[in-house]
């Protein structure tokens, strides 16, 4: 999934015509920190609720001359994940997606990447998860996958966490089945280290937690 088909919303961008006060509205209506500036259809920068907050005149102009402009975007061919570490890295709420021309495209919220990511991640659909700990020279997906479907069931979706200073991953997988016992029996038997196992919850409130931690520790 690349940047451009991300976009879900359209968001209109701030102008430097406008005020900080449309700024805070803009921010409000949405319900972000950040938000995008163009300048006749280019991309210049995002404003940030930081750099407002300071600013008593709600009248200023949305201007480089008095705010720092963020110049955090993503080009309308980049791939998903890494739109995910821009997210990460920056902390932002919002991300400008722009084309080969440096044009305001559209912007790719929170929201939409949470979305992305649940559907990718197969929420919507019934099973469970396990997490395994493997080390990096015995890691193999098609062995795990194997162990599942010795269990009747189907691997539905899979990423790896990497430890930091450590050979140790983490293998997050989510199968087709609720009841888990038979395949943690199996794995078990092959001396794979079980770190968790749970049904997977389709709540979106505990998702975003899971999601923001998740962007915080990623290293994409």
């Amino acid at each position: 999934m690349i940047a451009s088909m991300l976009i879900k919303e359209d968001i209109l961008p701030l102008q430097l015509k406008d005020n900080l006060g449309e700024a805070i509205v803009r921010m409000n209506e949405y319900n972000i920190s950040h938000f995008p500036v163009c300048d006749e259809g280019k991309f210049i920068g995002t404003i940030s609720e930081k750099n407002i907050i300071n600013i008593d005149n709600n009248e200023a102009k949305v201007s480089k001359d008095i705010l720092k402009l963020d110049n955090y975007y993503v080009n309308e061919h980049q791939y998903f994940y890494e739109v995910l570490k821009l997210a990460s890295d920056q902390q932002l709420s919002i991300i400008a997606v722009v084309d080969d021309a440096g044009q305001y495209m559209g912007s790719i919220t929170q929201n939409d990447l949470i979305s992305y990511f649940a559907k990718s991640m197969s929420v919507d659909l019934p099973g469970g998860v396990i997490i395994l700990e493997v080390s990096e020279n015995d890691y193999s997906l098609t062995e795990i996958a194997n162990i599942v479907e010795s269990n009747d069931a189907k691997i539905l979706s899979s990423y790896i966490i990497s430890k930091t200073n450590s050979i140790k991953l983490e293998v997050v997988i989510k199968v087709s089945k609720i009841n888990l016992d038979s395949i943690i029996k199996t794995f078990e038997r092959y001396n794979y280290k079980i770190v968790a196992s749970y049904q997977e919850s389709t709540n979106y409130d505990e998702l975003r937690d899971n999601y923001d931690s998740l962007i915080n520790y990623l290293n994409i």
